[in-house]
């Protein structure tokens, strides 16, 4: 047997930890849970439930944090800072999920400012890291919200029509990235 088919023999297990706001990240979340759920036993959970997870009896663990008017959230920096190094035991995978990455300049890891700032922030080098475009979705925001996604979207030539919803995840893209997650070998 090849190394790089232990994964489809074993039953892995694989925790998925995310931050979300208007629910983007949570369903790119579930879709990776779809496709690694095949062959694995997957938990979700969100970072502000994660802490109640034992992260040892996990083999991979995943972490999806989305960006909001420039920031990761603070609760995703808190967990990588108090369970880096079980993370780091593990293989894992980290994505960033935010609206920049819409602009095809900006859509990989080396060149996404968002990721390169959490990265260099948390000091943190995951097995496999991958960004995503998010969605903008106005008929769902506040008033408040909805202007300042909309001149935030003016400024940087985006969508501004508020009655409508933008969807600018490659779901062709997130896919790949479950496949690599459900086989990447262990290390």
């Amino acid at each position: 047997m090849k190394l790089n088919e232990l994964n489809d023999v074993f039953m892995l297990k694989i925790i998925m930890i995310y931050s979300t706001t208007d629910g983007q990240t949570k369903r790119i979340i579930d879709f990776l849970e779809k496709i690694c759920g095949k062959k694995h036993e997957v938990r979700v959970v969100s970072v502000q439930e994660a802490h109640k997870q034992n992260l040892i009896e996990f083999d991979k663990i995943v972490i999806g944090a989305r960006v909001r008017y420039g920031k990761h959230h603070k609760d995703i920096y808190k967990f990588i800072e108090k369970n880096k190094s079980k993370i780091i035991a593990k293989n894992n995978y980290f994505f960033s999920v935010n609206l920049v990455a819409r602009k095809k300049a900006k859509n990989n890891p080396k060149t996404n400012p968002y990721t390169i700032k959490f990265l260099r922030k948390t000091d943190w080098n995951p097995t496999k890291i991958n960004v995503f475009a998010g969605r903008v979705d106005y008929p769902k925001y506040n008033f408040i919200n909805k202007l300042i996604i909309r001149t935030i979207m003016s400024i940087t030539s985006g969508p501004t029509d508020t009655s409508r919803c933008f969807e600018f995840t490659d779901w062709v893209e997130v896919e790949k990235f479950g496949n690599i997650i459900s086989r990447d070998i262990l290390y």
